[in-house]
């Protein structure tokens, strides 16, 4: 279908999944649309995406929130499996039984967001202690691994003598490593043995939550 067929709502939820890909380099929710775009009910924006699916514009993943892809954009897409979840708070325990997503998720982004590496991976955040890192509950950290950090980089790390695991800044102090939440009101972790803290990725990328 030419453009100038397009009701002038669906050209309008055309530009807007356009300029929000632009920007972010991933997709619009579906409330994120309604809300440009002023519709208030859902259904009428699926109905209208549908329409936009059937002429060949957007592809769609009804599976996950932001499962939408501009045919204009795909040669520009990266691919990112989403791995599990990740803590930002205490160290917890990992993996537990309601950390696992489906073998073929994956996260969406635009290549102005993050380099194409095969080795990339994608990791839920749960919990606040990088509030002030810009990273809250439910937001997605894009990791690559890397062992041979640098100071004050953001890192998921695996603490082997406690089998648990977080997100936090990694500063090493002499001989301890200082593992620094982005949240003043919590207190940094200090590790004494070295050898315990393994570093699996460093953050490259946040996904916001909405």
């Amino acid at each position: 279908m030419a453009k100038e067929k397009l009701s002038d709502r669906q050209q309008s939820m055309l530009e807007f999944i356009t300029s929000f890909l632009d920007e972010y380099g991933y997709p619009p929710t579906i409330r994120e649309i309604g809300k440009a775009c002023n519709i208030t009910s859902t259904s009428v924006v699926n109905y209208n995406l549908n329409k936009l699916e059937r002429e060949g514009l957007l592809a769609r993943d009804r599976e996950v929130s932001r499962g939408l892809r501009l045919e204009a954009h795909l040669s520009n897409l990266v691919r990112v499996p989403l791995a599990g979840r990740i803590v930002a708070s205490k160290p917890m325990p990992m993996p537990d039984a309601s950390a696992s997503f489906a073998k073929d998720e994956t996260i969406e982004l635009t290549r102005d967001v993050v380099e194409d590496h095969d080795d990339l991976f994608a990791l839920q955040v749960k919990g606040d202690s990088m509030v002030d890192a810009m990273i809250g509950d439910g937001d997605i950290v894009i990791m690559r691994p890397h062992p041979n950090f640098q100071n004050g980089d953001l890192v998921a790390v695996w603490l082997s003598d406690r089998e648990e695991t977080t997100l936090k800044h990694i500063y090493r102090e002499g001989n301890r490593i200082r593992l620094q939440p982005a949240n003043p009101t919590m207190q940094p972790i200090y590790i004494d043995d070295p050898s315990t803290v393994e570093v699996q990725g460093r953050v490259v990328a946040v996904i916001r939550h909405t």
